[in-house]
């Protein structure tokens, strides 16, 4: 086996597209469409990539994606709408992969690393963790955030609703039966095809919302013509009078639903919108889409507890390599950053 670097996506020999194929079955975070997306739209200028993989003869059996600022520390390919992230590992002795990719981290040199977001359940990061230790590296874990998700276990939309609080169904019959009252209403659903008046469309609406303007625009449309080559966009608007008032972007690909961006019209708040679309995209993951985990993604907010009945952390992986004979000729004041920053992160974590 021997470790090797590569500087951008179109290096990678032709076998990384099985462990991208692996690996986007359990997380769409995981796939080369992301990955892809990510850097093409949603990477600043300054930003470098160190592809940091083991080869197995010609395959590709282990592939970390980082960016390496500064040359001594190194961060996930990440953004900031990233919800998962993890190392794309085949499934054969992950002892002897773990172990020629450290040495070659090691290698480099490479005075930190820092993965995130990560699942608590994540094997393969609890292993490279493991392994880093063994190799000098002080490793500890930091709590990210906190992430709603829900098993449908072959539940109709009819079971999943009657589950709900009794407040989230009153409101949603209230409000639909406002609306169908009062205004001309419809919702459509792109999934592939007119996506440039659907975008539009959704700009619009997060325009209008109570959120800042999207600055991550090329980002959110580059990932919304991706996933619709796949069929694994759902782009929802809510239309009154033909108006878009509320537009939901979600994904779903391999059993699982993510709800990905929600925004509504503030004008039209009286009818709750954002609600019923939220209902509809269930229903139609549930019942069309069969999906077997829906996703809620980032954040502990109380609503979405009213939608999902689980929660579980995501965490940040920190590894230091406080091992003096990796260190020796490393700048005195790059150690001392590091150490600064490691000290920071233990304080502002007790």
């Amino acid at each position: 086996m021997k470790f090797i670097c590569y500087a951008g996506w179109s290096e990678l020999p032709a076998s990384v597209d099985q462990l991208f194929a692996s690996a986007e079955k359990e997380s769409l975070f995981f796939s080369r469409v992301w990955f892809e997306n990510l850097h093409r739209n949603g990477f600043s200028e300054d930003q470098t990539l160190l592809l940091a993989c083991v080869l197995d003869g010609e395959k590709v059996v282990a592939l970390l994606p980082l960016t390496r600022p500064d040359g001594e520390h190194a961060y996930p390919v990440k953004h900031l709408y990233t919800s998962l992230y993890t190392l794309l590992l085949d499934c054969n002795d992950h002892r002897q992969i773990l172990a020629c990719l450290v040495e070659g981290l090691k290698g480099l040199p490479l005075h930190s690393l820092q993965l995130e977001p990560v699942a608590d359940s994540d094997s393969r990061v609890h292993e490279l963790q493991q392994t880093m230790t063994s190799y000098g590296y002080s490793c500890h874990r930091y709590f990210s955030f906190y992430n709603w998700y829900h098993r449908t276990n072959g539940e109709s939309f009819s079971d999943y609703l009657a589950a709900r609080p009794s407040r989230v169904r009153n409101t949603l019959g209230r409000k639909q039966r406002k609306l169908k009252r009062e205004q001309d209403y419809r919702i459509e659903l792109f999934t592939e095809g007119h996506l440039e008046q659907a975008l539009a469309d959704y700009q619009a609406v997060y325009n209008a919302s109570w959120k800042a303007n999207e600055v991550f625009e090329p980002f959110v449309e580059g990932l919304a013509k991706t996933l619709s080559e796949s069929g694994w966009l759902r782009l929802a608007i809510l239309y009154i009078n033909n108006h878009p008032a509320a537009a939901q972007f979600w994904f779903v690909a391999h059993g699982k639903a993510s709800i990905f961006k929600l925004v509504y019209d503030e004008a039209w708040k009286r009818y709750s919108p954002g609600t019923i679309l939220l209902a509809y995209l269930m229903e139609q993951v549930i019942d069309r889409d069969k999906v077997d985990e829906i996703d809620f993604l980032t954040g502990n907010d109380a609503y979405k507890q009213d939608w999902m009945s689980q929660r579980r952390q995501r965490w940040r992986l920190s590894c230091i390599d406080n091992n003096p004979q990796t260190n020796r000729g490393m700048n005195p004041l790059s150690t001392l950053r590091v150490k600064l920053k490691s000290l920071k992160e233990k304080v502002y974590n007790r």
